[in-house]
């Protein structure tokens, strides 16, 4: 048996570790150790070392009072440190009570990239309920992974929405104009557990490739920019022949790929950030300095690591964020900016309509997108918003509706009549339709609902069938006006004669319920002027005293002190004496 060594051992007793114990009902402490009482060792007792003898001799003076207050003193300063270490480290692991969650979906994982940075894999797995740890790595320190668990068994089977009966919009007779409307979502975590295991299958369309600079016979130029390499009529004829594979015409004609040397340039670094996005991505786009950013709002802590968030900007709107931010970051909130040189065109809306709808190609390894103007402000998480307009409905493409109009003719004119574009390329493009068979908006078209979008809002599942759409869509926008509100019924009726597929269109209040619209960068500054006040005048300072100069005598003589007027009750009184003298006189007559 070895003895206890050196320590404060006298007086609690020996640590016993090579023998078994001596007395079976004590119980183990956890280290592997227990501890006897002194007297049931046999070893002689050691003399206590110095510095416990100067502690009883310091705990003899100051007395047993002062013991037990020093005592109390050391053990709440103890359990404040505790507390305080465990809510920090709870904190740092865990950012929020979504993160008390194990991520066993299947297509979520975070990766460590070389640049130190978030990055987001959504790679399928064949397990359903596999789990797997997912590493945060912050910008600045690389935190301890931590472990979530979303799984379907958690929630209920039945959907909380299932038999909600929502009210109709609230009417106001003193506001014109559209207003949002209620809509039912369910928790973030809900709808991660809720989102489809494996991509929607695409009808007919499996395989589409782009036509480039490299695998083109181009021989002529037709209508349309170099940008999308000038697809002649007879291509977009055929392009809407659809079939199990495919080569259209998508952009980004020139350069080795999206995004460098083709027009709409991006660095190496954005466009690796853009490549590691395989989840979910919500993309926007100021050019032209058009529009102030607006950050999202009542996202979660788990959206804002997994969900990537890409703001797309010039060199001019890039050096006014700049500047009124004050900082050099290419983070802006959740907005990650990316640069863009070299755009195709000088009209900065038309630029818009690249990432708008050519998501798919800037993100070729994203499975959803969110498309939101550069005027709007998101206000709900991305993940409840695709479990409402995609996944319960089970549709991979939504837009909602425009508030008023739902007729192509209609909204051509008030185009027109609003300046939006030139007057005769809307009635050529207009012409050029009804050529190819369109028709005034009719009930006949249940149960398509509108023939006109709002579209300042796209959600999309990435498939062959959808990113065809967008495709021929852009080409549309390309080729006649950057209306896309005009081209959007042509496309989608003639991709829907071919293939059981169609766009889902939910009412715009839904739309406002989760975004929220502001005014554009100039308006704004219109109001701003002219509802503040105008500036004060310039204060004058008032002239210096002439010195004073004495008055000569003639001067004071010729001074006239005018008798001040005499005041109204005067005046009064006057009156009434004048009228009691009459009424005396009248008395004295009638008298005689």
């Amino acid at each position: 048996m070895t003895g206890g060594g050196g320590g404060s051992g006298a007086g609690l007793g020996l640590r016993v570790s090579s023998y078994p114990s001596l007395h079976p009902q004590q119980e183990n402490n956890g280290a592997g150790a227990v501890f006897l009482p002194i007297q049931s060792l046999p070893n002689p007792i050691r003399k206590p070392p110095k510095y416990v003898i100067v502690l009883l001799c310091f705990f003899k003076i100051i007395g047993r009072r002062s013991i037990g207050m020093l005592l109390l003193t050391i053990v709440s300063l103890l359990v404040f440190v505790s507390i305080w270490s465990a809510t920090t480290k709870e904190g740092d692991t865990s950012q929020g009570p979504e993160m008390n969650w194990q991520l066993s979906h299947p297509f979520f994982g975070v990766e460590k990239t070389q640049s130190n940075s978030v990055r987001r894999s959504l790679v399928p797995k064949n397990d359903e309920h596999q789990k797997i740890n997912v590493s945060i790595v912050n910008e600045r320190e690389i935190k301890q992974p931590f472990k979530i668990l979303i799984n379907a068994s958690m929630f209920p089977s039945k959907h909380p929405c299932e038999n909600v009966v929502l009210p109709p919009p609230s009417m106001d007779r003193k506001r014109t104009g559209p207003r949002p409307c209620e809509v039912c979502y369910v928790s973030v975590e809900h709808a991660m557990a809720l989102m489809p295991t494996s991509p929607s299958i695409s009808p007919v369309l499996k395989e589409l490739y782009y036509f480039s600079e490299e695998n083109s016979d181009m021989d002529d130029l037709n209508e349309g920019s170099l940008f999308s390499g000038h697809p002649s009529l007879q291509q977009r004829k055929e392009s809407f022949n659809i079939k199990d594979s495919m080569t259209v015409h998508c952009g980004f004609f020139k350069g080795s790929r999206p995004g460098k040397g083709s027009g709409f340039d991006i660095n190496e670094m954005d466009l690796f950030e853009m490549e590691q996005c395989r989840g979910v991505v919500v993309a926007s786009a100021i050019f032209g300095n058009y529009d102030i950013i607006q950050q999202p709002k009542n996202i979660g802590n788990t959206t804002k690591k997994i969900v990537c968030f890409f703001m797309f900007v010039d060199e001019e709107t890039e050096a006014y964020i700049k500047n009124s931010t004050l900082t050099d970051s290419k983070l802006v909130g959740l907005w990650r900016l990316v640069v863009v040189k070299n755009l195709p065109y000088s009209d900065a809306r038309r630029n818009g309509k690249v990432p708008k709808l050519l998501l798919h190609r800037l993100f070729p390894n994203a499975r959803y997108s969110l498309w939101i103007d550069g005027k709007l402000e998101l206000v709900r998480d991305p993940f409840q918003i695709l479990e409402r307009f995609l996944w319960r409905k089970n549709s991979t493409f939504a837009i909602s509706r425009h508030y008023r109009r739902f007729d192509v003719f209609e909204e051509a004119e008030a185009n027109k009549a609003a300046g939006k574009y030139d007057n005769a390329s809307i009635d050529y493009q207009i012409e050029f339709y009804k050529k190819e068979g369109l028709t005034h908006y009719t009930e006949t078209k249940l149960p398509i609902t509108s023939d006109v979008p709002e579209g300042c809002v796209i959600i999309k599942e990435h498939i062959p069938i959808t990113n065809i759409f967008t495709c021929l869509w852009f080409n549309d926008v390309d080729h006649f006006t950057s209306r896309d509100q005009i081209s959007f019924s042509t496309i989608r009726d003639r991709i829907m004669s071919q293939v059981n597929w169609h766009p889902d269109m939910f009412w715009d209040c839904e739309r406002r319920n989760f975004v929220v619209q502001t005014y554009h960068k100039d308006l704004l500054e219109y109001m701003r002027l002219s509802i503040s006040p105008p500036p004060p005048p310039l204060a004058l300072a008032p002239p210096p005293p002439s010195p004073r100069r004495k008055r000569s005598s003639s001067e004071i003589a010729n001074i006239i002190v005018k008798k001040p007027p005499r005041r109204s009750k005067d005046r009064r009184s006057g009156l009434r004496r004048h009228h009691r003298s009459r009424y005396n006189n009248a008395r004295d007559k009638n008298s005689l």
